[in-house]
């Protein structure tokens, strides 16, 4: 679920295979993996070596930039990618499910890398869910910007604020974003336990 904290080892276990590169194209036939990190020296940037292998074959940033530009050409449906933000050592943020709708290439001073877009689909737990959304760009977000998630974390010690379990974590809006709460401030977001945020959830039912 969007907003969970989760360990590789639960990434791994979700998406039913090893993750070992920042890149994962249709796991399964499925859904890609997208593995992101804004933190500084971060292994997740994608450098163009090669859009294809010694052997012809596409490498995974080929074959997701290949995606983009059948979506963008208006040949197929935008490819559904899972992205986990990394924001501590050993800490992940489950980001939930997006639509991959363009992809360039740019040089930053010392190479060529691969940028992607991706619009989020709100609102969606599944990945057959996620291929009913129509694809557009979600101008206000319930997804809370890693500045914040980080804030949050070192302010509430990583641990829940109601009774202190350091597992099973969600970040939470304490005003709700379906009541016009805010992602962007540091003030309207939480940690909560799974319990505390099912019972809060209940509540607010």
């Amino acid at each position: 679920m969007r907003g969970n904290v989760v360990s590789y080892i639960d990434m791994c276990q979700k998406e039913g295979t090893s993750l070992q590169r920042g890149m994962n194209f249709r796991l399964k036939g499925h859904h890609s993996v997208i593995l992101m990190s804004v933190r500084p020296n971060a292994p997740y940037h994608d450098e163009v070596q090669a859009e294809r292998q010694s052997g012809g074959t596409l490498t995974e940033n080929g074959k997701f930039h290949q995606a983009a530009q059948r979506f963008k050409c208006g040949e197929k449906g935008p490819d559904i990618v899972q992205v986990y933000e990394k924001i501590k050592a050993g800490i992940w943020t489950d980001n939930g499910f997006f639509h991959l709708v363009d992809s360039w290439i740019v040089n930053n001073g010392t190479r060529n890398v691969f940028k992607f877009k991706l619009a989020a689909v709100e609102s969606v737990s599944d990945e057959s869910a996620a291929e009913e959304i129509p694809s557009r760009l979600v101008v206000r977000s319930r997804i809370i910007p890693t500045s914040v998630k980080l804030e949050v974390w070192a302010r509430d010690g990583g641990k829940c604020v109601t009774c202190g379990a350091s597992d099973e974590l969600h970040f939470d809006h304490i005003l709700p974003f379906s009541r016009g709460g805010t992602s962007v401030k540091v003030e309207n977001v939480q940690l909560l336990c799974a319990r505390h945020n099912l019972a809060k959830s209940a509540k607010i039912q």
